[in-house]
């Protein structure tokens, strides 16, 4: 029985022949003339002054929070329920990250749940759209842009989401994309930072660059970093945003067949269609075990796995890492809702190379085995 993946990226417009360019070209380093093109198609596509193309969404993050120059006196607003490329740039940085835990049907913290975790240390809140459905973002905005609070938008897992109409990347004072190859545009790896703000840009490209100087190249007065995207990468990253909104229709197609089919299944809490202010765009497809369930996702995964049906476990709060609790960080935090999603919850194939008929497959057989 042929292995069903988790993901599969989808190469079939004109990756080839852009790839091809750069190639014949000879410009394959992060000087080529893709990168400036992604850069610019990205900012026109989200309604930003400036893009920054770098060599992962983790870099992106990484740039993002250095370009606010933070202090050991600030503190950062961060979900507990996300990855840990959120919180490890906030402790490099000497500030304090403050976790909030999430909506658990939605997976995303609440404005609620955001706002009441400010305090006068509060420097930037950083919002992050969980599995296709963004924040709840304009209470946040509202209160940042009255307190002086930078607000850094984790857009990795809504590409070609909308909020409100607003695309997701357009929303905060600046913005991070990853695209590795399970998001919605891929560059194998790859991210990009979106700002208006011109200095938030400068600090950006300087610190991708290693903070070198026009006049004085080796000669540094700030720490930077070798996160440069190549023209290689950018040559994939053109041709796919030329297709994202066949993309984000088929990843919606994907989501509404799979909610045909798991609907009736008593077992299973699955992803919110839609909210008020967005729809979702089913980045992944996340299912949650009812507690009347008596497996937990681990032994579901297991199951599915011999099956030959790939499955990913949902992220590990941030409060519950060992690597934090070694450094005395959250040791008396509790998030109910990410502890109990984070054991339950796991996501099931739903890349853009899946067929209707694996997704058919996908559905059976996991309620065969949760009707037992």
């Amino acid at each position: 029985m042929k292995p069903i993946p988790v993901n599969e990226p989808k190469l079939d417009g004109n990756e080839s022949k852009y790839l091809m360019e750069a190639i014949e070209s000879g410009w394959i380093s992060s000087e080529g003339p893709f990168v400036s093109q992604f850069e610019e198609q990205c900012a026109l596509r989200h309604d930003r002054k400036h893009a920054i193309a770098v060599s992962s969404g983790t870099a992106a993050l990484h740039c993002a929070v250095n370009a606010l120059d933070l202090s050991p006196e600030d503190e950062v607003i961060v979900p507990s329920f996300t990855i840990i490329s959120c919180v490890t740039p906030v402790i490099e940085s000497g500030a304090t990250p403050v976790l909030v835990d999430c909506d658990p049907k939605t997976f995303n913290s609440s404005p609620e749940q955001i706002i009441s975790a400010i305090t006068p240390r509060t420097k930037a809140i950083m919002l992050v759209h969980i599995y296709g459905l963004p924040v709840d973002a304009d209470p946040v905005l509202e209160i940042a842009r009255e307190r002086g609070i930078q607000v850094i938008e984790d857009a990795a897992e809504a590409i070609g989401l909308e909020y409100k109409d607003r695309p997701c990347g357009s929303l905060g004072n600046l913005s991070t994309f990853s695209f590795y190859p399970n998001k919605h545009i891929t560059t194998g790896e790859g991210g990009m930072v979106l700002t208006n703000d011109d200095k938030i840009d400068e600090r950006c490209r300087a610190s991708r660059n290693l903070c070198f100087q026009n006049s004085k190249r080796f000669y540094h007065e700030r720490i930077g970093w070798n996160f440069r995207m190549t023209n290689i990468q950018a040559a994939i990253g053109v041709a796919q945003l030329e297709r994202l909104d066949q993309t984000v229709a088929r990843k919606r197609e994907i989501g509404m067949k799979y909610n045909e089919l798991l609907n009736r299944c008593p077992s299973l809490q699955l992803p919110v269609p839609e909210t008020f202010y967005a729809k979702n765009v089913y980045w992944v497809y996340p299912v949650v075990l009812h507690d009347s369930c008596t497996m937990n996702a681990t032994e579901v995964m297991s199951r599915l796995e011999q099956r030959q049906i790939g499955t990913r476990p949902f992220f590990y709060p941030m409060h519950k890492q060992p690597v934090f609790n070694k450094l005395g960080l959250f040791e008396n935090d509790s998030h109910h809702n990410a502890e109990r999603i984070a054991e339950r919850g796991f996501y099931i194939p739903s890349g853009l190379g899946i067929s209707d008929n694996e997704i058919h497959r996908v559905a059976d057989t996991l309620l065969e085995m949760l009707k037992h």
